[in-house]
Formats: C-alpha cells, sequence, structure tokens
C-alpha cells in the first residue's frame, strides 16, 4: 500500500508541475508610461526597429508568405498604415492591439515592453506619422 502511494504522490506531483503554464505577456491595466509631449518619435528610428532589431524578428512569421501584414518590405509604413493602423486611436488600431504581449503570440522570447508599446502606442495618437 504504501507503494501506491508513494507512486500517486510523485505522479500526481509530477502532473501538478506540468499543469502550471506561464504565457508571457504584458497586463496593460498596468499604467504605461508616459511619453514627454516634446519627444519625437520617428517612425523610421523609433518604431521601425521594434520589429527587426535586438532579436526582435518580426519578419519569421510576417514575410509575406505566412502572415500579414508583410515586416519585411522597404514598405513597411505602407504596409501598416491605414490597413492596421487607425491613425490617431491607437486602441483601435490592430497593430496595437497586438502588438507581441499584447494578446500576439510570442515567439522566441519576443516581447515588446511597457516602455516600447507606450512608444508605439503614443506613435499612433500622434498620427503615426511617416518620419
Amino acid at each position: 500500500m504504501n507503494k501506491r502511494l508513494e507512486v500517486l504522490l510523485v505522479g500526481s506531483l509530477v502532473l501538478l508541475s506540468f499543469s502550471c503554464y506561464y504565457d508571457e505577456e504584458i497586463d496593460l491595466s498596468q499604467q504605461l508610461p508616459d511619453v514627454p509631449d516634446t519627444q519625437i518619435i520617428s517612425f523610421s528610428v523609433d518604431i521601425a526597429p521594434l520589429f527587426t532589431q535586438n532579436g526582435k524578428d518580426c519578419t519569421v512569421c510576417h514575410n509575406g508568405t505566412i502572415a500579414n501584414p508583410n515586416l519585411s518590405s522597404a514598405n513597411l509604413y505602407n504596409q501598416l498604415v491605414p490597413a492596421y493602423v487607425v491613425v490617431g486611436d491607437a486602441e483601435a488600431s490592430e497593430l496595437y492591439q497586438k502588438l507581441p504581449g499584447n494578446n500576439h503570440p510570442i515567439d522566441a522570447g519576443f516581447i515588446l515592453s511597457l516602455d516600447e508599446i507606450a512608444l508605439v502606442k503614443t506613435w499612433i495618437d500622434r498620427g503615426a506619422e511617416d518620419n
């Protein structure tokens, strides 16, 4: 009987340890950091690199064959605006709604920080300029 109890306990512990699944996702109910009104946000310098630098390569999936939008194009801005960005309204913009860490599958550890999400949100809310 003790052997059965041991097997049951060990089996239960194994099942319990594998049942705890943690999917990295940013909780946007937290207050996003403020981006100062004086900070100029450039699409080419601040926004586009978020999707292609520091090991964050969205083009693995968003390459024109697997998933839209095609983020590998030299016309990245034209791929996003207006199809995925509602200029002046980040909350209504599909790009903002599906940022990695904000309702988007996270592959290969790619997740935007709260600061990066705030930057994208502010860029959209300020008019999503192609600068």
